[in-house]
């Protein structure tokens, strides 16, 4: 049936007709990378993306931090199907943002973007073989539309409300107290002392942005005030080797062998930290020594935990490293007993005076956008579901979610989340079906595992609200680029676990586990 319209489909199908065949919520990363696989894989299928804030970009319109740069090399940050051509591999916001801009709008996605448009609920209806989705607009309006499949592509963590380490007396304080989720327009620091509380890469990026000179006048001085240590990784803005390629080479295959190339060490170099942590903890030790020189510090520069336990801390051309050898940046490790009015007291006694106190202390997760999501009326609660596929969810027919790698790229599991879904629609165009579910008849002849087996706060903070994983495939959310690419692109649709049906045939009682969380 190539060629003919959403009405035309359910023609031939009990299925109610729909707004649209795929409803992709996030004009980020990872929905517009659905998008573009959509065109590519299953042009056919008619979509349209819906967009909370007024512009896209994600992530990446929301912070606005001096410094805000990628934390992966944008070889493997940026999308499969379109090269990264600027020179810096290590890439800044606006660059990123100039990135996506120029994807959707060559490939002419903008005029399917509803922008201003809040998701408030989704209501899987069997019978109809449908989600219907509730929509609010900046005023307050609500509307609602409809699709076969739902994708959610609006990231893992909550944008109306970062991480609150509650300190206490932070409102004596009288100075300016900022959370970079929230970075206030034109702030005027140059000059200032500031705090910046946190040692993670949103810290590290800032520290150095707010004592650069080429930023215009910088803070007087920059403190990063650490409760633990993080491992650092120092590398070149700039990738050498993929420049030089580019100058070769035409740009995609350039483009491609690089990205290979970074892929594989990301591998490499994450197995080599669980095998052998001790090297990797005296390579990176090593590194920041030469780096730093004499103000080496050992407490300040080693962590109680292992390499890769944590994300490693990535630091372009070494630049937090070199404005503390400018004495524009110093790093305190400590615990904090209170804010004041002129800064913050810590326990061991010392105090910090401020006039700025930046609280980068970490995210708060949420899961599925915090969407209110229901299947035959009755609620879904993530925590009581298992991952499918990495991207499906058991028992929820026609949905799917990207939650990117831990040990990698967000986008490296964008694409290979997004060329599966293409792959579950075009089998059910093939068979004639409507629905796809990944059924789980009895979750308790699973072995529930913690695949977050990385100690980050923001990780451990969220693990009750995360949906299970189990011991062994497809029901785990696998941190194994290498081998999810290959299981994704290559492995059977029928695999035995996901299900297909007509909407005729869909029995409209709850499973089990939803039925238990009515």
């Amino acid at each position: 049936m190539a060629g003919t319209t959403t009405m035309e489909r359910a023609a031939h199908t009990n299925a109610a007709p729909v707004d649209q065949d795929v409803l992709i919520v996030g004009a980020g990363i990872s929905g517009i990378g659905m998008a573009v696989h959509l065109q590519q894989y299953s042009p056919d299928r008619s979509f349209a993306l819906l967009e909370r804030r007024a512009d896209l970009g994600g992530t990446w319109d929301l912070f606005r931090y001096p410094g805000i740069r990628s934390d992966s090399d944008m070889h493997t940050l940026g999308f499969v199907f379109e090269p990264w051509k600027h020179e810096k591999t290590i890439a800044d916001g606006p660059a990123i943002l100039e990135y996506l801009n120029r994807i959707v709008d060559e490939r002419h996605i903008r005029e399917r973007i509803r922008f201003d448009r809040k998701v408030v609920g989704a209501d899987w209806d069997s019978a109809a073989a449908r989600w219907t989705v509730t929509l609010e607009n900046a005023a307050g309006a609500t509307s609602t539309t409809t699709a076969r499949w739902l994708y959610l592509g609006a990231g893992y963590y909550d944008y109306d409300e970062p991480f609150d380490a509650n300190f206490t007396g932070r409102e004596d304080f009288q100075g300016q107290i900022i959370h970079p989720q929230f970075w206030p327009k034109d702030l005027d620091y140059a000059g200032k002392r500031v705090v910046v509380i946190g040692s993670g890469a949103t810290a590290v990026t800032i520290v150095p942005a707010m004592t650069d000179p080429v930023n215009g006048p910088g803070a007087a001085h920059v403190t990063m005030l650490q409760r633990t240590p993080t491992w650092y990784f120092i590398r070149p803005a700039k990738d050498a080797f993929a420049n030089f390629l580019r100058k070769i080479l035409p740009e995609e295959l350039a483009y491609r062998i690089t990205r290979f190339k970074n892929v594989r060490l990301q591998d490499i170099g994450f197995r080599r930290a669980r095998e052998k942590p001790h090297k990797v903890r005296e390579f990176l030790t090593r590194k920041l020594k030469a780096a730093l020189g004499d103000r080496y510090d050992e407490q300040a520069f080693t962590p109680p935990y292992n390499p890769w336990e944590q994300r490693l801390c990535l630091v372009p051309d070494a630049d937090f490293f070199e404005a503390m050898k400018r004495d524009k940046a110093s790093v305190v490790t400590d615990h904090i007993e209170r804010f004041d009015a002129r800064g913050i007291q810590l326990k061991s006694g010392r105090r910090l005076d401020a006039d700025i106190i930046v609280t980068a202390t970490g995210l708060k997760l949420a899961v599925a956008g915090k969407i209110p999501v229901r299947v035959d009326g009755a609620p879904v609660d993530w925590s009581e579901h298992f991952y499918y596929k990495a991207c499906m969810f058991s028992n929820v027919p026609n949905f799917s979610a990207v939650f990117g790698y831990l040990n990698a790229s967000w986008t490296l599991r964008a694409d290979i989340v997004a060329e599966y879904v293409c792959r579950v629609l075009n089998h059910m165009q093939a068979t004639g079906t409507d629905v796809a579910t990944p059924a789980l008849a009895d979750p308790a002849t699973l072995t529930e595992e913690n695949i977050f087996d990385f100690s980050s706060g923001y990780i451990q903070r969220s693990l009750h609200i995360m949906p299970k994983n189990a011991d062994k495939l497809p029901w785990r959310l696998s941190q194994n680029y290498v081998q999810d690419r290959i299981d994704m692109k290559t492995g059977a649709i029928e695999d035995g676990v996901l299900t297909f049906g007509k909407a005729s045939a869909v029995e409209s009682a709850a499973p089990a586990e939803l039925q238990a969380a009515e």
